[in-house]
């Protein structure tokens, strides 16, 4: 028998976060008059953070070990008709997984951030809003029903805003957060019109009646002149929401901008908050998707497309942030592939997996940063093993997980992923599985290219022109370092979680996969139908741990792919580094593509914003001007003139002038009721 969660932990997990980010944004800023300072404000975020990681723990240790389970309304905030607005959590193994994750990733961006933002004028504001950040997706994650997971939805990326501008005196930065802030609203208006076509014919938005429901909406057409079925509809509004929030092509152009913002935030936005709530949103809507194969195989394309192509860009950047992005937008695809091919379970490990050594990579990228004294240009470094031991090797662990090297994390989860859309048999699932194979060489070639660049050869700190990254550098408006001085290694603060998540980023997968995949961690969570790939059946049984998992590994192409990307980096950029650069120059239309990031960012201005500015010019000088002001406010206006100038010369103010019209109207009167009756007679002969 399942024992039950109690309501007040839980509320307190989201709560402590909350709590922090109000201390420390209203006492603790200018505005409030710095009245706590810094070290209490760092001190009560942290805390509060570390509250709701232990909770979490607990959680999870009651959900996977006691059978615990919650699905209760907190508040109900009002009904409209038969629609409830509540506020209410669901925690099963899904949430559990997501609270931990979400919450121990960011408790060391926490930790991280006094190192790294020490010198920053905003340091109360910054860790005032990654707190307000945790709350945010707390809530997201937590939700039970489509009310509060868009509350979490919108303050995750109203939070995002803020922090990719955090130095609002930044063009750029400005720049970047406007651009995410707009391609989001692209995103979250198919989202909502998702959640409202759900509201409109489930009569619901409570997950549970929803997916009780899910075969009325399965057998509903969408009608209006079209054969399209209701749940496909659904499905696909509520998946562009997440192409948005999880940067999918071609909703993917906000997220190497985000680089702008501060490197803590990179890392929490990139590894376990924002950018993985669209993965979360669709595992969860897991018995909708399943209803709908059109759906699915959109979902696997979109995907194949994102996971390869995007880590096509990673290649050619030199921004050690951008390389780390790209991998963030191709990992999404690999995920974004698993929920296409009906492998939710593997979709959710995966997202797990990457949270811990993506953050791992995100702030070993910003201790480097810090060490090459705000250098960011991997072509500017080399050696760095030598003098920042701590980063090199997590570092090196980080990049060893994100390849899929056997028995560290991203092995277990993208080998797992490759395996499912092999055994999917959906339209595109050919195209996805060529796209995931290939993604895996392509991943370990930008990969160690930027380890090796960054970590090994010679030194070439001295050959950095000191313009050659001014625009690219984080402003640090209290240190103004030498350009060419020799790298140093981080203080404790920054180097401490770089350790803390290098462990996860090594043993995670092996500790969690039974459970995870094989097991019946997820079993209420999410909707997993054997029938469509059979297959998978098989590979449960087959499963024999994941030691021999890892064995198995190191004889599948996968590996020979990922080490001959490996091997391909090496020799390109540590022994004959003259060969990328005569390969540019050969393939300089391919290069140019590939630097111009597929114009996509050249079509949106060009193109789409062009073409929503021409609309909105002519909805405004034809229909509001025009017709609006025009028509209906200025020409009832002058219609009323003229009716008033007429009606004027009747009310003169004379009584002789009443008295005249008086005895027309009689006159009038009666010649009416006295010639209507003749008039009527003779019309009728």
């Amino acid at each position: 028998m399942a024992t039950e969660l109690n309501a007040a932990t839980l509320l307190a997990v989201p709560l402590a976060p909350l709590a922090g980010a109000v201390i420390a944004g209203i006492f603790g800023t200018k505005m409030g008059g710095n009245l706590i300072g810094r070290r209490l404000s760092h001190t009560v975020t942290i805390l509060g953070v570390l509250i709701a990681f232990i909770l979490s723990a607990m959680t999870l240790k009651s959900v996977a070990v006691d059978g615990a389970r919650f699905n209760q309304t907190i508040y109900e905030w009002m009904v409209v008709g038969g629609l409830k607005m509540e506020i209410g959590f669901l925690v099963d193994g899904l949430t559990a997984m997501m609270m931990c994750v979400v919450t121990f990733v960011s408790l060391m961006v926490h930790i991280y951030t006094i190192g790294y933002m020490e010198e920053d004028e905003g340091y109360d504001r910054f860790f005032a809003y990654i707190s307000l950040f945790t709350f945010s997706m707390l809530m997201l994650v937590m939700a039970n029903n489509f009310l509060q997971l868009f509350f979490g939805w919108e303050a995750v990326g109203l939070v995002s805003y803020l922090l990719i501008g955090f130095w609002y005196t930044k063009p750029t930065a400005i720049f970047a957060n406007m651009k995410a802030f707009l391609v989001n609203r692209v995103g979250d208006f198919g989202f909502i019109l998702g959640i409202g076509l759900i509201a409109a014919y489930a009569g619901t938005l409570n997950y549970g009646e929803t997916f009780a429901k899910a075969g009325e909406l399965g057998a509903m057409k969408f009608g209006h002149g079209t054969d399209w079925m209701m749940i496909t509809v659904i499905c696909i509004c509520l998946f562009i929401g997440a192409m948005g929030k999880s940067a999918q092509f071609p909703l993917h152009v906000w997220l190497p901008d985000s680089m702008e913002g501060p490197t803590p935030i990179s890392a929490l936005i990139h590894a376990a908050t924002m950018v993985t709530a669209g993965i979360f949103m669709v595992a969860r809507m897991s018995p909708l998707f399943e209803l709908s194969d059109t759906a699915l195989s959109f979902i696997l394309v979109i995907g194949a497309i994102t996971a390869l192509f995007m880590g096509f860009l990673g290649i050619i950047q030199n921004d050690i942030k951008r390389v780390v992005a790209y991998s963030t937008l191709s990992q999404l695809g690999y995920m974004t592939v698993a929920l296409g091919a009906s492998a939710y379970n593997v979709a959710v490990f995966h997202l797990m997996t990457h949270a811990f050594f993506k953050a791992l990579l995100f702030l070993a990228a910003g201790s480097v940063i810090i060490g090459m004294h705000h250098n960011q240009d991997i072509r500017w470094m080399g050696n760095v093993r030598k003098y920042m031991p701590i980063t090199w090797i997590t570092s090196l662990l980080g990049s060893l997980a994100l390849i899929g090297t056997p028995l560290f994390a991203g092995f277990y989860s993208k080998d797992s992923i490759i395996e499912a859309v092999h055994l999917s048999k959906l339209p595109g699932a050919g195209f996805a599985y060529f796209a995931v194979m290939a993604g895996v060489f392509v991943t370990a070639f930008y990969s160690f290219r930027m380890y090796f660049l960054v970590f090994h050869g010679k030194e070439r700190y001295d050959q950095a022109p000191a313009h050659e990254h001014a625009a690219d550098e984080e402003p640090d408006p209290h240190h103004h370092h030498d350009d060419h001085s020799t790298p140093h290694e981080s203080p404790w603060v920054v180097t401490a979680p770089l350790v803390l998540l290098a462990i996860p980023s090594v043993v995670i997968g092996f500790l969690t996969i039974q459970p995870m995949l094989y097991g019946e961690f997820f079993k209420d969570s999410i909707f997993i139908d054997f029938a469509k790939h059979p297959g998978m059946e098989e590979m449960a049984k087959e499963f024999h741990g994941p030691l021999a998992m890892a064995l198995h590994g190191l004889m599948t192409p996968v590996f020979w792919l990922a080490l001959a990307g490996v091997v391909l980096a090496w020799i390109f950029y540590m022994k004959k580094p003259e060969i990328p650069a005569a390969i540019q120059k050969r393939f300089q239309p391919v290069y140019k593509l590939l630097d111009n990031k597929y114009y996509m960012d050249w079509i949106n201005e060009n193109v789409i914003a062009r073409a929503a500015r021409a609309l909105g010019r002519g909805l405004w000088k034809g229909g509001d001007q025009g017709v609006i002001e025009g028509v209906f406010v200025n020409g009832s206006a002058r219609a009323v003139g003229w009716f008033a100038g007429v009606i004027r010369w009747v009310q003169s103010g004379y009584i002789y002038h009443y008295a005249f019209a008086m005895l027309v109207g009689i006159v009038v009167l009666m010649t009416y009721f006295v010639s209507w009756p003749m008039i009527s007679d003779w019309l009728k002969k």
